[in-house]
């Protein structure tokens, strides 16, 4: 339900944007938002917009990335600049809501793209 677009090898300092589509029934979505992982580490939380279009991010991106969402579209994006080494990760599209009214709310994950910066 969650596919991710635009990863791929960037030099330092270059810029990439991410973009997941959200398909399928989702009865409410709560958040959306990016987290990364590198082999060996768990994953972390990069950004995240909420319902209320308050959005989060890891102090390791603040001021480089910036996550916007369109819900007409059911897309949320991650643009990044200044990319640095250490953002050399797999970045998983993540969604956090109700699947159907009266449901918990849940996490789905979309299956993650590469993102290497290097020169």
């Amino acid at each position: 339900q969650l596919q991710a677009f635009g990863g791929g090898l960037v030099q330092p300092g270059g810029s990439l944007r991410l973009s997941c589509v959200v398909s399928g029934s989702i009865f409410s979505i709560n958040a959306m938002g990016w987290y990364r992982q590198v082999p060996g580490n768990q994953r972390e939380l990069v950004a995240r917009v909420t319902s209320g279009d308050g959005a989060d991010y890891a102090d390791s991106v603040k001021g480089r990335f910036i996550i916007s969402r369109d819900n007409a579209k059911n897309t949320v994006y991650l643009q990044m600049n200044s990319l640095k080494p250490e953002d050399t990760a797999v970045y998983y599209c993540n969604v956090f809501g109700q699947p159907y009214a009266g449901y918990n709310r849940r996490d789905y994950w979309g299956k993650g793209t590469q993102v290497t910066v290097s020169s």
